[in-house]
């Protein structure tokens, strides 16, 4: 019996997927146009092989400029109260971090209003690159309470700010919070290593102790190629 010939479909999609096996994050692969010339099929059906992929990370798109191969990506389970460290330490990964900003400053009315701070009180405020295994993974804006002005003479760059909060009696213990899809900043950009315009998670939330006290405010930047975000209802 003679073998039913591959999909068209089937056939561009193992086409990319031997293409990008070969390249590098970022690097740039075939237009859409360029498919549909050399496998003489329509755009729906390169839409169609090129679905899967996207939905993996393993490509992304840019409008008007291109289609790059994506980042391996890291499945973070929502759900679970857990810090960045410890979301990379169950895959396996080495986490570090650069200290952009420590400081104590004057908080926003957002600031103040989220920790229930008085209007006009300083906060303390930490900025980190986040890195896993040497790659950059997210851009972390976290603001606390002035009691937590001993923070600042952490080692912020190598240590689990969870940890320290735990150890000093303010162990996070709840998050609500939200997370909506953006476009990479150029500062977003350069320091998560991604095309200007690029797809990002921004993952707001206020975290506070097992009594209700807020503890922290923070943003995340994640780089959206490299995340699976795992969420569980009942």
């Amino acid at each position: 019996m003679a073998r039913r010939p591959m999909p068209r479909h089937e056939a561009v999609e193992r086409h990319i997927r031997g293409r990008i096996a070969g390249l590098k994050p970022g690097d740039q692969i075939e237009s859409d146009a360029e498919l549909c010339d050399l496998f003489q099929v329509s755009r729906m059906t390169v839409r169609q092989a090129t679905q899967r992929l996207v939905a993996e990370g393993a490509i992304y798109r840019i409008s008007g400029v291109g289609t790059f191969v994506g980042e391996p990506q890291v499945h973070r389970q929502m759900g679970r109260l857990r810090s960045f460290t410890e979301e990379m330490a169950l895959r396996g990964m080495t986490v570090s971090s650069t200290v952009l900003a420590s400081e104590r400053r004057a908080g926003t009315q957002e600031e103040t209003t989220a920790l229930r701070l008085a209007p006009q009180s300083n906060v303390v405020h930490v900025r980190r690159l986040r890195l896993a295994d040497d790659q950059p993974m997210a851009i972390e804006n976290v603001v606390l309470p002035p009691s937590c002005a001993w923070l600042l003479r952490e080692d912020l760059a190598h240590g689990s700010l969870h940890q320290a909060l735990t150890e000093q009696g303010f162990a996070p213990s709840r998050a609500t919070g939200t997370q909506i899809a953006a476009i990479a900043t150029d500062d977003d950009a350069a320091l998560l290593d991604l095309p200007v315009g690029a797809p990002i998670f921004v993952e707001r939330r206020l975290v506070t102790t097992a009594d209700g006290t807020p503890v922290e405010l923070t943003e995340s930047r994640y780089a959206g190629s490299r995340f699976v975000f795992h969420i569980e209802l009942a």
